[in-house]
């Protein structure tokens, strides 16, 4: 489980760094709050694909 963990959270960085670099590179509010829209999202998407497991 460890693995899958580790993907999921390398997969989650991928996508806040290529988002910030492409859309919001300098809007600090925007980045933040697309960041943290970002990481609820793949929690959930954890939470419901990986824990039911």
């Amino acid at each position: 489980m460890s693995r899958q963990i580790g993907v999921v959270l390398f997969a989650m960085i991928a996508v806040i760094v290529g988002l910030d670099v492409a859309v919001f590179r300098h809007d600090a509010w925007p980045r933040l709050m697309a960041n943290v829209g970002v990481v609820l999202l793949w929690g959930a998407l954890y939470l419901h694909y990986f824990r039911s497991n």
